[in-house]
């Protein structure tokens, strides 16, 4: 079979380190490979079986417990995945002979239509954003990052991680690194290259007075005193719906996510073309991108409704 199989609890590591190394993977990516596959790992031991000598019907009798605990078909399909991934990689190891996943047919995912905000709600956060926060500092940032997010379609941890040197220089773009360390350039709005540069003369203050103070200043844009060093995706996900209690817009309708939907859907409606928001959304698919054309189903019904020959009354 080749090189001699490394032992069970080592399949795991290797095939993380592989990912990060050769395959570029994201952190939150790699995070969600360890939870599932270790979870794969345990059912197979509470089996008496493991990665070396799991069969297919193993691998289809897990996914039939996943799906008896109540898990949604979007993460069975999710962990089928994940179960064929690390078994191609033992294979390209030589650890194993065969993949005893690839065979198996997979639930799919349901392709839901994503969820939205129209103008007026946008408009309203971002009017918030610039009152909401303790101090200054916080107003300011506030509305940078809701700015930014809006105007340019970013995931949250690509706006959260970004440098403080890709904003130098009041940028009319953003240099911005995506899933597998793509890179991008993202155009800013106005408001957003407005909102940008005040808090960046903020940041500067903050900065001179932490090397007063001996301290090190933060690299990013956003700084926290986080493990990280920069804002948590959790707590931009909690300040977004602070601003929208302030903005009279019920917190359930608005996460950070549904702003670069917000995005995306307001480029359609106004006519973008689709490969430019794909582009911008730093989707690698166009299939992906391809979703948002639900926006324009009642578009064209009025153009049909008030144009079409057929439709003029008499």
């Amino acid at each position: 079979m080749g090189a001699d199989p490394a032992p069970e609890d080592r399949w795991l590591p290797a095939f993380l380190d592989a990912q990060a190394a050769e395959a570029g993977a994201a952190r939150n990516t790699l995070l969600a490979y360890g939870r599932d596959l270790k979870d794969v790992r345990s059912w197979l031991t509470g089996k008496g079986k493991g990665w070396r000598n799991a069969e297919q019907t193993d691998i289809e009798a897990y996914l039939v417990a996943c799906d008896a605990d109540g898990l949604s078909r979007a993460t069975r399909a999710r962990r089928l995945s994940a179960i064929r991934q690390i078994y191609r990689f033992a294979f390209e190891e030589g650890w194993r002979s065969d993949n005893p996943a690839i065979r198996i047919r997979g639930p799919g995912r349901a392709r839901s239509l994503p969820k939205t905000l129209s103008i007026d709600e946008v408009d309203r956060l971002l009017s918030a954003a610039r009152t909401t926060g303790r101090t200054e500092a916080d107003r300011l940032r506030n509305t940078c990052l809701t700015e930014l997010l809006y105007a340019t379609g970013m995931r949250v941890t690509e706006l959260v991680t970004l440098p403080i040197a890709s904003a130098r220089g009041r940028p009319e773009m953003l240099l911005v690194q995506g899933k597998g360390g793509r890179e991008r350039m993202v155009p800013l709005s106005g408001p957003a290259q407005e909102a940008l540069t005040l808090w960046l003369a903020r940041l500067d203050e903050i900065g001179e007075q932490a090397r007063l103070d001996g301290k090190p200043v933060s690299r990013f844009l956003f700084p926290s005193r986080s493990r990280e060093g920069h804002l948590t995706r959790h707590r931009f996900y909690l300040l977004i719906k602070e601003i929208a209690v302030a903005a009279g817009v019920s917190p359930d309708r608005v996460t950070p996510h549904r702003l670069r939907h917000a995005f995306a859907t307001h480029l359609l409606e106004n006519g973008a073309d689709l490969r430019a928001i794909q582009t911008l959304l730093g989707h690698a698919d166009l299939t992906t991108t391809e979703i948002y054309t639900h926006v324009l189903e009642d578009r064209l019904k009025d153009l049909v409704e008030g144009h079409h020959p057929l439709n003029r009354q008499p």
